[in-house]
């Protein structure tokens, strides 16, 4: 099966402009529209503890799948302009924000450039991913490992 979809992952777990963390991602999602990428399906909201620091405010994570014109390194900017308009603060890794929008998929690309690796390296270990991910895009198969979201999940402990 070919993968026509391009696919994201959207996280928050501090407040933003927008409001709480779910209010940022549904702001999050229109920014995507207003600059004319499609949003064809996003999936529930899911609540998962923050990582490694379970202490920390729980973040609501989900994915959506987009057709968009853009090529991925663009598309990558698009969403890092996003994240910075709702505040987000590029700082230590895993820390708290108010907006995290990853490239997880664009089509059957498999790249590696110095700002983007598709799909997204981290994808196939992160159940905060694929819940929503098995949501938007069932029948969707990792380009290299071949899998679906399904059987990723499976696969973790």
């Amino acid at each position: 099966m070919t993968n026509p979809e391009i696919l994201i992952a959207l996280g928050a777990n501090m407040p933003s402009r927008a409001g709480l963390p779910a209010d940022t991602l549904k702001a999050a999602i229109a920014a995507l529209e207003q600059a004319g990428v499609a949003v064809l399906k996003v999936s529930s909201f899911h609540e998962t503890a923050a990582w490694p620091d379970p202490l920390e405010p729980s973040f609501t994570n989900a994915v959506a799948s987009l057709q968009t014109m853009l090529k991925p390194v663009a598309l990558l900017e698009l969403l890092h302009a996003i994240e910075t308009a709702y505040g987000r603060v590029r700082s230590l890794p895993n820390a708290p924000r108010t907006l995290d929008l990853d490239l997880l998929a664009h089509g059957d690309a498999v790249l590696t450039t110095a700002s983007l690796t598709l799909p997204h390296p981290r994808l196939a270990q992160r159940r905060f991913v694929l819940q929503p991910l098995a949501e938007v895009a069932p029948g969707w198969r990792h380009p290299v490992t071949g899998l679906s979201p399904a059987q990723m999940l499976a696969a973790l402990a």
